[in-house]
C-alpha cells in the first residue's frame, strides 16, 4: 500500500524515534505519533516530545492525558489488591503499556488508519502487551514493530539515526528508562547481570541531600481508595505525585526485581516507586484491621493472579472483570486512616484506625482474660482445635515395626551365601 497511515505509540526516546523515521523511509508511511501521558512527563517535556515528532517529519502528533484514567482503571485495583509482583515490584510498566496500547488503538480506529506501530524489541514484555491489546481492539489493522523485525541493538539504532543527523543523548543510549505515574523502571547494562548492582547514576532521582529527620504522614482511605494526605483531599494522580516526592526525599521505593518474563525467560529491572509501596503497605495494614482472615486470603490470592495476567498484557480477558468485581466488593468497609513514619531509607506503619475496626468490635476483649468466652470454653476449643493433629500422631505411633529375624535364620542365610 502506497503511503499507508500508521499510528505509532511515541515516547520520544531512542526506540520510537528510530521507528518514526524508519516507517517513513522504508514504508513511505504517513506517521501519526501519539504520546499517551500516563505520568512521568512535565509540560515542557511533552512540548519537547511534540516538537521532536514534528521535526522528524510526523504527519501529525497527538498528546493524550491518561493519568486520571490510569489511576481509576489500574492503580486503584492494584492498591486494593495489594499487588506486588515477586512481593517487591508494583507493576509500574504493565498497566501503563496496556492503557497506552488501548488509547493508541482507539485513535487509529477513529482516524481510519491502515496500521499500528510500537517500538518494542523482540525480547521483552512490552511487545506482547502492545500486540495483545492491538489484536483485541483493532484486529483488522496491521502491526509494525521495526526493532523487533530487524533485531537491532541500541547502538545500531544510534548509529542509523546519526547517519541521518539525529543525535541521541548518551544515557538514553545505555539505559531504557520508563517514568510514569506508578513509578520509574530502569533497564540496560547492569540489569542483565544478576550479580551486578544497578548504579545510582542509572536512576533519574538523585540520592544525595536526603532528608534526615523522620516525619509522619497519614493516608486516608475510602473503600480501599486513597483520598487524602494528612487530612487534605487529593485526586488520585495528585496524591500519588505528592507521595512520590515525599518518598524520594527519604530515598524510599528503590529496588531490583528479578522474575519471569511473558516469554518464559528471566528478566531483571531496577525500579523507583515510593508512592505505590507506601500506598500498598498502608492499605494492607488497614485491611488487616477491617477484613476477616478469609476475606484477606481469597482476595489476595485472586489479586495476585490478577497482577500476573496484567503483567502478561491479558487485561481484556473477561476473568479480569470478574476479579475486579470481587476486589471491589471486598473493599466496602476498607475506610480509615493509616499513619506512616518515614525515615532515611525506611518506613513503617505507626498506627491504623477505622470505624469498621474488628478490634473495636471485640470490645477490648482480647488479653489475659476474655469477655467473649469462659476458661472452660477456651480449653474445650483448644482441645478440639488440635484433635486432628493428636490423632495423626497417635496413628503414627502404631505403625508396625519390621520384625527382626531369628538368629538361626541369619546363620542359614550366611551359610548359603558362602557356598
Amino acid at each position: 500500500m502506497k503511503n499507508p497511515l500508521v499510528v505509532l505509540a511515541f515516547s520520544g526516546g531512542l526506540d520510537t524515534t528510530f521507528c518514526l523515521l524508519w516507517l517513513k523511509e522504508t514504508l513511505g508511511a504517513r506517521v501519526v505519533s501519539v504520546t499517551v501521558d500516563t505520568g512521568g512527563f512535565s509540560a515542557p517535556e511533552l512540548a519537547d516530545i511534540s516538537a521532536r515528532a514534528r521535526k522528524l517529519g510526523a504527519h501529525e502528533h497527538r498528546t493524550i492525558d491518561a493519568r486520571a484514567e490510569l489511576f481509576e482503571r489500574f492503580a486503584r485495583v492494584l492498591i486494593q489488591g495489594n499487588v506486588l509482583r515477586g512481593r517487591v515490584y508494583p507493576l509500574s510498566v504493565a498497566a501503563e503499556r496496556v492503557l497506552q496500547a488501548d488509547r493508541v488503538a482507539r485513535l487509529a480506529l477513529e482516524l481510519g488508519a491502515d496500521a499500528l506501530a510500537h517500538g518494542s524489541t523482540g525480547a521483552g514484555n512490552d511487545q506482547v502487551r502492545f500486540d495483545g491489546v492491538f489484536h483485541a481492539l483493532a484486529p483488522e489493522l496491521a502491526i509494525h514493530a521495526p526493532i523487533r523485525t530487524l533485531g537491532w541493538k541500541r547502538d545500531q539504532e544510534v548509529a542509523w539515526l546519526a547517519e541521518r543527523g539525529v543525535k541521541i543523548p548518551a544515557k538514553t543510549a545505555v539505559y531504557s528508562v520508563n517514568a510514569g505515574l506508578w513509578g520509574t523502571t530502569v533497564g540496560g547494562r547492569e540489569t542483565h547481570d544478576p550479580w551486578t548492582s544497578v548504579p545510582e547514576s542509572a536512576y533519574p532521582a538523585p540520592s544525595e541531600g536526603l532528608r534526615t529527620a523522620p516525619c509522619d504522614v497519614t493516608i486516608s482511605f475510602a473503600k480501599g481508595v486513597p483520598v487524602a494526605l494528612d487530612g487534605r483531599r487529593r485526586a488520585g494522580p495528585a496524591l500519588v505525585a505528592e507521595l512520590h516526592a515525599l518518598g524520594r526525599a527519604y530515598g524510599l521505593g528503590r529496588g531490583v526485581h528479578l522474575g519471569d518474563t511473558v516469554l518464559g525467560i528471566k528478566g531483571r529491572i531496577g525500579f523507583e516507586a515510593p508512592a505505590p509501596l507506601l500506598l500498598i503497605n498502608a492499605h494492607q495494614e488497614l485491611e488487616k484491621l477491617v477484613l476477616t482472615r478469609w476475606q484477606c486470603f481469597w482476595k489476595n490470592q485472586l489479586a495476585d493472579f490478577y497482577g500476573q495476567l496484567l503483567h502478561e498484557g491479558l487485561y481484556f480477558d473477561p476473568v479480569m472483570r470478574d476479579i475486579e468485581a470481587l476486589i471491589t466488593s471486598s473493599q466496602e468497609r476498607v475506610d480509615g486512616q493509616v499513619r506512616l513514619r518515614l525515615s532515611p531509607g525506611r518506613f513503617e506503619v505507626g498506627g491504623v484506625r477505622s470505624p469498621f475496626s474488628l478490634m473495636d468490635a471485640q470490645s477490648a476483649a482480647y488479653g489475659e482474660t476474655s469477655k467473649l468466652w469462659s476458661g472452660e470454653e477456651a480449653a474445650g476449643f483448644s482441645k478440639l482445635h488440635g484433635l486432628a493433629m493428636s490423632l495423626a500422631m497417635k496413628a503414627g505411633a502404631k505403625t508396625p515395626r519390621k520384625t527382626a529375624r531369628p538368629a538361626s535364620a541369619k546363620k542359614a542365610v550366611s551359610a548359603r551365601a558362602s557356598r
